[in-house]
C-alpha cells in the first residue's frame, strides 16, 4: 500500500483515557478536542514535512477510513496535519 500526491495513509493511536476532576473522560466523550493523534504508514511523494513512521496530529473529522488485509487504515490530506510530534 503506498500513499500519493498530497495523501497520507495513517493509523489512528488511541489516547489514554484522561482524569478531570475524579471522573474519567475517555475519547467518546471529549467532544472539546478537535484534534487526533495517528502514525504515518505510508506519504504521498507531494506531503512534504512528513515522513513514514512519523507520530502526528490531525484533524478528526478529516479523511476517510480504508480496509486493507482486515486492518483499518485512515486516508488524510497533508492539509489536515497540525503537528508532527
Amino acid at each position: 500500500m503506498k500513499a500519493i500526491n498530497h495523501y497520507i495513509v495513517i493509523e489512528k493511536l488511541k489516547d489514554e483515557p484522561t482524569e478531570v476532576g475524579g471522573l474519567i473522560i475517555t475519547e467518546q466523550h471529549d467532544k472539546e478536542t478537535r484534534y487526533c493523534r495517528g502514525k504515518a504508514i505510508s506519504v504521498g511523494n507531494l506531503a512534504e514535512g512528513v515522513k513514514d513512521g512519523d507520530i502526528i496530529q490531525y484533524d478528526k473529522h478529516a479523511g476517510f477510513g480504508i480496509s486493507v488485509k482486515n486492518t483499518l487504515y485512515y486516508v488524510i490530506s497533508i492539509r489536515d496535519v497540525v503537528i508532527i510530534e
